[in-house]
């Protein structure tokens, strides 16, 4: 299937209500398992969030989380510490690529019972949950922070909690402060000092309801938007100033593209096209949001502003290698860009010239296409396998008609 996107009479003054964060979610869903008392609202209706909520009611010796990395990891430590667990755990073919080795390693340390069914440190995996975990362990802290969040999870569960050594740089540090908010909410005490994080046991809690704010990344592709736009308005709902996630940094890094961010007292926000931008070269460092770095690098190539995008090295083992994938698709409208593992560098280009449809692959990764789709503003944009998004964003199409990008699909 494609879509093709296509501008139409553009909203100005467009109003777009976005799913819960996936992010949230996803760690809520583990906390509630192990806590049931915990009830959520406004959870994400993402496909690896859906994923997750069945494969943590399942009672199937064989769990398959197809592309859900987020739900590979967090499972992996959760059915460890399930202590009547016994499953294999698996994925598509691409997550069968993914490395789980680290975190697997980390697990054993404490006293895990996993074996890999076929390739070393990679999935699928059996596991059998154990009574007792050791408090302590030991973990590269720059290769995911998506592997430390995972033991972090299942920590206050633990007779004894844990005492987690990070070793070397960390990496996506907003990401385990958001999973430590979220242990403090249900009551769980911690300490983060340097490299150790100690999480204390947690026997009982208060039954309580706690609402997942809406998801910043898919927020993103609205500044893209608003960015390329001449004077577009957009409002979405529902933030907070005082956000968890760490790609609320957003507000922040699109006044370099002439976009202002209005709180508002509602939990809604307002963006809007505020100047033109002057701006020729941009410099960022994304080691604490590298999910936003498609967004960016594609915003820049529309407005014809050289790039350099720093702090990359987790983007190698997404959905796809997505430094490889944006050479790729943006070479192929005329850019000047080179990657290394950890660092994007794109030259200042003229869109002017593109009148033709340009097709887009995604390489099954939602942001693929969620990233490009904004170029539709400036010339017409066709997506292959355009629903890939519903990973983390099932409605995209539908809110781009809200603000008049008009999607027809294609078989």
């Amino acid at each position: 299937m494609i879509a093709q996107l296509k501008k139409i009479n553009t909203v100005k003054n467009a109003v777009v209500a976005i799913t819960g964060s996936k992010s949230e979610s996803n760690r809520l869903l583990i906390l509630q398992a192990l806590f049931p008392d915990i009830a959520i609202e406004n959870l994400s209706n993402s496909d690896d969030t859906v994923v997750l909520s069945k494969a943590l009611k399942s009672t199937n010796p064989v769990v398959d989380i197809h592309h859900a990395g987020t739900a590979m990891r967090f499972l992996t430590a959760y059915f460890v510490a399930k202590k009547d667990s016994n499953v294999v755990l698996t994925g598509s073919s691409r997550m069968q690529e993914r490395p789980i080795g680290l975190l697997v390693q980390a697990l054993r340390e404490m006293g895990a019972n996993i074996e890999y069914q076929e390739n070393e440190g990679f999935p699928p995996l059996q596991i059998k949950g154990v009574e007792k975990l050791k408090n302590k362990v030991t973990i590269a802290a720059g290769v995911s922070s998506q592997y430390i969040s995972a033991l972090m999870l299942i920590a206050p569960s633990l007779k004894e909690g844990l005492k987690i050594e990070l070793i070397g740089d960390i990496t996506s540090r907003p990401y385990l402060e958001m999973t430590l908010k979220l242990l403090k909410e249900i009551g769980v005490t911690y300490h983060f000092q340097g490299q150790n994080i100690t999480i204390s046991p947690l026997t009982k809690i208060a039954p309580q309801t706690i609402t997942v704010e809406s998801d910043w990344s898919s927020a993103s592709y609205f500044y893209s938007l608003v960015a390329l736009s001449s004077n577009m308005s957009v409002t979405l709902s529902a933030y907070k100033k005082d956000s968890l996630q760490g790609d609320a940094s957003l507000a922040t890094v699109y006044e370099n593209f002439g976009v202002i961010t209005q709180f508002n007292g509602d939990n809604t926000i307002t963006i809007t096209k505020e100047k033109e931008v002057d701006l020729t070269e941009i410099h960022l460092n994304l080691i604490n949001t590298p999910d936003i770095a498609q967004t960016i690098a594609v915003t820049s190539f529309g407005l014809g502003i050289s790039c350099n995008l720093t702090g990359l090295h987790t983007l190698k083992i997404k959905e796809t290698d997505r430094l490889e994938a944006l050479k790729t698709e943006l070479s192929k409208l005329g850019a000047s860009i080179n990657v290394t593992n950890k660092s994007l560098h794109l030259k200042a280009n003229s869109v002017a010239k593109i009148s033709e449809v340009k097709t887009i692959e995604t390489y099954q990764d939602h942001r693929m296409a969620m990233a490009f789709a904004p170029l539709a503003l400036l010339f017409p944009v066709a997506i292959e396998d355009p629903m890939v998004v519903s990973k983390s964003y099932p409605e995209f199409y539908s809110d781009l008609e809200k603000i008049g990008i008009s999607t027809t699909f294609l078989e």
